[in-house]
């Protein structure tokens, strides 16, 4: 048997008729054992990226504006999927963790970082895959370089304690500081290859 690494991207986990759609093609093939997820992407044409709203909140955060509606824009979303796919997950103790860092003057890289980290724990419980963050696993250095060798020892490691995982995209951490390191737009992709590696 072979192991197969899939990475889904922003529409096809969007809401849960995407996302059950997802789950028939990774269970259409065993060899499917590795799974990269983005954050939700647009539901429809006007609709917003789980992504956008997250990058909204921080502005409102250093403008000194109300940001809880947008916020809970985000949670209200998650919340709904969750229900439509009758998913066992406590995603509220991740919005408060979320929210209080937020309040605490998080980066923009950790915020944004959130909606592949939430939509990774949502669909692990989904598929009943274990859910293996990348922070600490993909590896930045000063500069915002990707740290290859460290980074393929540490995903490898990682991932020999998990017969099936489910991983959020987009986000590693530095070297420097221990903090959250995203890649540009677009970086689940990378992710995705960074695991399959």
């Amino acid at each position: 048997m072979g192991v197969k690494v899939a990475k889904f991207g922003g529409s096809s986990v969007a809401d849960g008729i995407q996302l059950t759609k997802t789950k028939q093609i990774i269970e259409a093939d065993p060899e499917r054992k590795y799974i990269v997820v983005s954050a939700p992407g647009k539901r429809f044409d006007g609709d917003n990226k789980i992504t956008d709203l997250l990058y909204l909140c921080k502005t409102h955060m250093e403008h000194n504006l109300p940001y809880d509606q947008i916020f809970q824009v985000v949670t209200d979303r998650f919340m709904a999927v969750k229900l439509n796919l009758g998913v066992e997950v406590d995603l509220q103790v991740h919005f408060d963790i979320i929210k209080d860092n937020l309040k605490k003057g998080c980066s923009a890289d950790y915020i944004a970082s959130r909606g592949e980290y939430l939509n990774a724990v949502l669909v692990a419980a989904f598929l009943g895959y274990d859910f293996v963050d990348t922070e600490g696993l993909i590896q930045f250095d000063a500069k915002g370089r990707l740290m290859q060798e460290a980074t393929d020892e540490a995903l490898r490691a990682e991932l020999a304690k998990h017969e099936k995982a489910v991983l959020p995209g987009f986000y590693g951490t530095s070297a420097v500081d221990g903090k959250v390191k995203t890649f540009s737009r677009g970086g689940s992709d990378i992710t995705g290859s960074l695991v399959a590696r």
